[in-house]
């Protein structure tokens, strides 16, 4: 079998193995791949391993060798499945394979806004503690989670794990969800969007990109927030209107905001977060820990051998 890995960067860089991938058929694996090196490199594979790098309705016309796409995500808007399906081609994606990691990162960043750890670290060391009078400094607010409300958009495998810290940490737990009460712990309450946003300390965002959950955050919902609000984006950049979220920072209608998605990545210069007030940055690394990578990899080849053995698993 001939395998094509297109953008093995941004998964692998340089600190896991390829072996056993390689082990699997002809593999040749690109660090990168622009769109016009697309076709050429994929002619001859019959399985391909993609990142980001997209597959058209066009692309998978010119590919008529192609029969299968691993997808080396969990989100697979990058490939045209319903041309694929009508060309025979299986396209799997990996589940759930960051979700600790993800977790984690929206409690950096929820930690980070409340105890302003970078803000310190840099403060310190311009000397501000050194020349304080007293035994401690601060000159921020400095923020308890115990007893604050945490609200949640999505109840997937992230934002039902995300829900369960907060609870640990003391918080009462909301959701705008699907699921019924019944279905959920007894600790997760289920509202609607308009509840969500005006009770809401924190909201973190958890659900998949959709016409609908396009703009979720905007600047009518961030009109009902508390000005004292955290907002938590791990998602997809363009569940906020990032123009209304700037705006709400900037006027001090919403607190802080944590972002580690943006609607263009890599960022724009001009785009407006990038400037607003109390806007905390992480570069969509929350699903990039090397153990959050072990995992994608492993699921990933297991996919392959799955298809090889014509009973495919985690097909989309």
């Amino acid at each position: 079998m001939k395998i094509v890995v297109l953008d093995g960067r941004t998964v692998n860089k340089g600190d896991l193995s390829w072996g056993e991938l390689k082990a699997l058929g002809d593999c040749t694996i690109y660090e990168a791949t622009s769109p016009g090196e697309i076709v050429e490199r994929c002619k001859d594979a019959e399985a391909v391993l993609t990142n980001k790098v997209p597959f058209s309705e066009e692309t998978l016309a010119a590919l008529p060798r192609l029969k299968y796409i691993g997808v080396l995500a969990t989100g697979y808007n990058i490939v045209d499945t319903e041309v694929a399906h009508k060309r025979g081609i299986i396209v799997t994606n990996i589940p759930s394979y960051s979700t600790r990691s993800v977790v984690q990162m929206v409690f950096a960043h929820l930690l980070n806004i409340t105890n302003q750890t970078a803000h310190y670290t840099d403060e310190v060391r311009k000397g501000a503690w050194s020349s304080c009078n007293d035994f401690c400094f601060w000159d921020t607010p400095l923020i308890e989670l115990a007893d604050k409300t945490f609200g949640i958009v999505g109840l997937g495998h992230i934002g039902s794990a995300v829900a369960r810290v907060a609870h640990d940490f003391g918080m009462k737990v909301i959701a705008f969800t699907s699921k019924k009460k019944e279905e959920l712990p007894d600790f997760i309450t289920p509202v609607d969007k308009e509840t969500l946003f005006r009770q809401s300390d924190v909201l973190s965002l958890h659900c998949p990109l959709t016409d609908t959950t396009k703009d979720f955050v905007n600047a009518e919902a961030l009109e009902w927030m508390k000005p004292s609000a955290i907002l938590i984006n791990t998602g997809r950049g363009p569940l906020i209107d990032e123009q209304a979220v700037a705006d709400a920072l900037n006027s001090k209608r919403l607190f802080a905001a944590g972002v580690d998605v943006l609607s263009t990545e890599p960022p724009k210069a001009d785009n407006p977060l990038l400037s607003a007030i109390n806007c905390h940055f992480t570069p969509h690394i929350a699903w990039a820990t090397k153990e959050a990578r072990i995992r994608l990899m492993d699921i990933a080849i297991a996919n392959l051998k799955a298809y090889q053995k014509g009973e495919p698993v985690h097909a989309v």
